[in-house]
């Protein structure tokens, strides 16, 4: 039986978000050539962040229906360290990234630009949305649903299936150069991939490349773990049943990694593969 949240269903919940993060991506499009920008502290304290007239527009665009929708409703937002505690009897509360990818964004880079929003409810990702700003697409779920999408430009929409594909001779998507990590990846790449893919931005879009299986692996190093970062990407890890898994001294470790409520630092590296890929990796390190 369908929950209601605040004054909606759960299929209802679903269509506000998509329209949330529809209106962002529209916002930050048409700030593409007249923004401002101005640099801010990243997490470790060094000003090396930015922030620009498009992240605020596009959260104050969220926030405004959010308040009409879901007034009970939390919110943990990335600008002015926004955080809204809830007022209903359920913890429920929205996390906000209106724009992943700033720094892509201040260069006009055609890629690595998103935006994305999930509903979370005692460590659980409910809802999830990423919306690729160059492209129009979306990908999520909705709340009560076990079916992510992939909705173009266009509104016409496809459930996400992960195919069977072999993980040996795909591609490695890092978040880091090979050198930066503490272990060999320039080899585990060459041993086991066809090529090795380096790309920053927005974390959602690297992620949906995995997700449509442009890639079929994400390796990410040390990093800080964030409410509006996390949540997204792990809500439709989950939906697709794709793994985490801890790597130490090049051995693979499964490990739940759950949305976290502030800015955490997250030290040692992590690769993302789909579930049906494990036994490939066991026999690799038994090689």
């Amino acid at each position: 039986m369908s929950q209601h949240y605040g004054t909606l269903t759960a299929p209802l919940v679903g269509v506000a978000m998509k329209e949330m993060v529809r209106r962002a991506i529209n916002e930050i499009r048409r700030q593409r050539f007249i923004f401002e920008a101005q640099a801010k502290f990243g997490y470790g304290g060094e000003c090396n962040d930015l922030v620009t007239s498009a992240d605020r527009e596009a959260q104050r665009i969220y926030l405004k229906m959010l308040r009409e929708c879901f007034p009970e409703f939390g919110v943990i937002a990335e600008e002015d360290e926004l955080r809204l505690e809830c007022g209903s009897g359920r913890q429920l509360y929205f996390t906000l990234d209106p724009l992943d990818g700033t720094k892509a964004f201040g260069r006009r880079q055609s890629t690595g630009v998103g935006t994305m929003i999930s509903l979370v409810e005692d460590g659980q990702v409910l809802a999830a949305y990423v919306g690729d700003v160059m492209t129009q697409e979306i990908y999520g779920y909705r709340p009560e649903s076990d079916k992510v999408h992939r909705i173009s430009e266009y509104s016409t929409g496809e459930t996400m299936v992960v195919a069977e594909r072999p993980l040996s001779g795909g591609v490695l998507l890092s978040r880091d150069a090979p050198w930066k990590f503490s272990w060999g990846v320039d080899r585990f790449a060459r041993d086991h991939f066809k090529d090795i893919d380096i790309e920053g931005g927005s974390i959602g879009i690297s992620f949906a490349r995995l997700w449509k299986q442009e890639v079929a692996a994400l390796l990410m190093g040390p990093s800080y773990e964030t409410p509006w970062d996390s949540s997204p990407v792990i809500g439709i890890c989950r939906q697709l049943d794709f793994v985490f898994l801890c790597v130490e001294d090049g051995k693979f470790r499964e490990i739940d990694l759950r949305p976290p409520t502030r800015v955490e630092r997250r030290e040692g590296d992590l690769l993302v593969v789909h579930r049906q890929h494990l036994p490939t990796l066991q026999g690799w390190m038994q090689a």
